[in-house]
């Protein structure tokens, strides 16, 4: 694992998120809309309004405002229309290699803010396609270690689609194909299996290990400055730090 899955995780738990709750379900919001309007209003034969519902689910977004959302997306309004995606590849402290996804109505003003936020934190951003073919896109699971076995969460698993289990540190992460997530997540509650995160996700094809602190420092300092950038969506990375350095980091 990247590591970033279980950075979300940690701070989740620490309470960070909740500060920046407001924001987070105003861009949850603006995705399901945007969603909605390209793709229509039915989760089941639109999967990127499925896996938009998925995160403002993982965030707990209330049940009605992400209906309205929807709602928005699919009526007469002018909403979505004024939203384009657009990504940006980059290198971060360390040569980090990091993925951004943004909903803008403004591509200047987006790519100079990013641009800015990369220069500001050492990092920098490089040329179309050199990041995003470190990546592929999965649905990753995160389940808490000490409360399930192994065995017990492959067979609760396996037959809604996941395609591996691994351990790493005190999680067990779930993977599965993008449109499998659903499925999967709801075989694990139906078993009662209690799970930490789940979400859509670009997943590494190989990670570098940073256990130097103040690296690990600088690398989630920029992370957490392109997160809070108001029209980034998501941000990957391909780092690999260990949870020991996360939590020490996060403290």
């Amino acid at each position: 694992m990247s590591g970033h899955s279980k950075w979300s995780s940690i701070k989740h738990k620490k309470g960070v998120a909740d500060a920046r709750r407001g924001k987070l379900f105003s861009k949850l919001s603006r995705a399901i809309i945007v969603a909605a309007r390209e793709g229509g209003p039915d989760p089941a034969g639109n999967l990127a309004l499925q896996n938009a519902i998925e995160k403002a689910r993982e965030a707990s977004m209330p049940k009605d405002t992400i209906e309205r959302a929807v709602a928005r997306g699919s009526g007469a309004g002018a909403d979505a229309n004024a939203f384009e995606h657009i990504s940006y590849e980059g290198y971060g402290p360390g040569g980090v290699a990091i993925f951004v996804e943004a909903l803008t109505d403004n591509r200047n003003r987006t790519a100079s803010e990013v641009r800015h936020i990369f220069s500001k934190a050492d990092g920098n951003l490089a040329e179309s396609g050199s990041v995003a073919s470190l990546f592929e896109r999965k649905g990753v699971i995160l389940v808490d270690a000490d409360t399930i076995d192994e065995d017990e969460l492959m067979l609760a698993s396996a037959d809604a689609g996941a395609e591996d289990i691994e351990q790493e540190g005190s999680s067990y992460r779930v993977t599965c194909a993008p449109e499998d997530l659903t499925a999967v997540r709801e075989a694990l509650e139906e078993a009662g299996i209690s799970i930490d995160s789940a979400q859509a996700t670009m997943v590494p094809k190989t990670t570098m290990e940073i256990e130097d602190e103040a690296l690990a420092r600088k690398v989630l300092r920029l992370m957490d400055a392109l997160e809070e950038n108001d029209d980034v969506q998501d941000v990957y990375a391909n780092f690999d730090i260990p949870e020991r350095v996360l939590e020490a980091v996060a403290s």
